[in-house]
């Protein structure tokens, strides 16, 4: 099992017994999420913004226009960090104080670099497109020039990274455990709809089989 280095900027301290650093764990968490939240510094403020990504090997990929703020102050810090989560279930306990969530979490830190070359920039969107629904960037026209042109890509190289997972029950003191209040998990989970086709879409067009092979891995089993 290879494992990043735990280093000061990625050691979990509070709730240490939660924290993994395994790669493929982390790599699970990001590949499964679509927004992770990037903190930033804009003119000595910190701000956190939620960005779609796409994931390839040991980068991950982001873009927006060339005047977006986030990521030009991230290309002058050259440095970036990002956390997804994924929330599982809401813990309700016998006292206020242990009301908890069951959760998975990745925070991810490295270096953050613009993307010049034209054809690593469409590669990037393709990994940011695809890493929603598999197969979908093949089927969209293909990107214009002025396009590529007006819009800014980074990547960030993940040199270092933690995990940190709540997956138990409600962990009451003990002397709560004979009140006569109800305590359990409340699971959550995120699920997918049927497609919507857009209005203007030409007759006989049809929902592509990627779409329909993402509703069916991702709907509810539940008959919704």
């Amino acid at each position: 099992m290879r494992e990043f280095e735990k280093q000061e900027i990625n050691t979990v301290r509070r709730g240490g017994k939660r924290a993994q650093y395994d790669i493929e764990t982390i790599n699970t968490i990001l590949d499964v999420g679509f927004v992770g939240y990037i903190a930033y510094v804009f003119e000595g403020t910190a701000i956190s913004i939620p960005m779609a990504y796409g994931r390839s090997d040991n980068q991950l990929y982001f873009h927006g226009s060339l005047k977006n703020r986030m990521l030009n102050s991230l290309l002058e810090s050259s440095k970036i960090s990002m956390t997804v989560m994924h929330l599982d279930a809401l813990v309700l306990a016998r006292s206020g104080l242990h009301h908890s969530v069951n959760y998975r979490s990745a925070t991810v830190f490295g270096s953050v670099a613009k993307v010049v070359n034209t054809s690593e920039k469409e590669m990037a969107l393709k990994c940011i497109v695809d890493h929603m629904i598999d197969g979908r960037w093949e089927s969209l026209r293909p990107m214009l020039p002025k396009e590529l042109d007006a819009t800014l890509v980074l990547k960030m190289k993940i040199e270092t990274a933690s995990a940190k997972i709540r997956d138990v029950g409600v962990q009451d003191e003990k002397a709560d455990m004979t009140l006569p209040i109800w305590a359990g998990l409340v699971p959550l989970k995120q699920f997918a709809e049927k497609p919507i086709s857009d209005d203007l879409l030409p007759p006989g067009t049809k929902v592509p089989e990627h779409v329909n092979a993402y509703y069916e891995n991702n709907k509810s089993n539940l008959g919704i």
